[in-house]
């Protein structure tokens, strides 16, 4: 809360704000629990001249996770693709174990299966929550599938 209204109050001050400072504040209000906080300072952001970056993203992206807002944070990721920000292994795990928390194991499986296909790099944190949201789906025989896929993956350990 604190971290909102030094924000608000540099905006009164028509003080410059930059990606840094709205990154900052996003990720201050993630830590808050306050996921629509978050995304009100996102849109903020999208609608000024500040330069989006994959920070930006993933920090209100995380917001979302820890809300459990998947939705959301796949309307966010299609709007990372539109605007041209580069994702990256942080994006993905994010939005894999937000979708794995929802239940969404085919969603969970398409992001990693993106995920590779991009050459993202690809963790273990990507295909425990993938392996997890098809644990949750009884889905035990993809399960397996991405346990063996692991080993044959460069998959960088987390």
């Amino acid at each position: 809360e604190k971290a909102l209204q030094l924000f608000s109050e540099m905006s009164q001050l028509e003080l410059a704000l930059s990606a840094t400072t709205f990154n900052a504040a996003i990720s201050a209000c993630k830590h808050g629990g306050e996921w629509e906080n978050a995304s009100q300072l996102f849109c903020v952001m999208l609608q000024s001249n500040v330069e989006l970056n994959t920070i930006s993203f993933n920090s209100v992206l995380s917001a979302c996770e820890k809300a459990e807002e998947w939705q959301k944070a796949l309307q966010l990721f299609s709007k990372m693709a539109e605007v041209q920000v580069v994702s990256n292994s942080v994006t993905f795990n994010t939005l894999i174990s937000v979708c794995e928390k929802a239940g969404e194991w085919e969603r969970s499986l398409q992001l990693l299966s993106i995920m590779l296909l991009e050459t993202v790099e690809s963790s273990t944190i990507a295909f425990n929550a993938a392996i997890t949201a098809c644990e949750k789906g009884t889905e035990w025989q993809k399960a397996l599938q991405l346990f063996r896929g692991i080993g044959q993956s460069e998959v960088k350990s987390d």
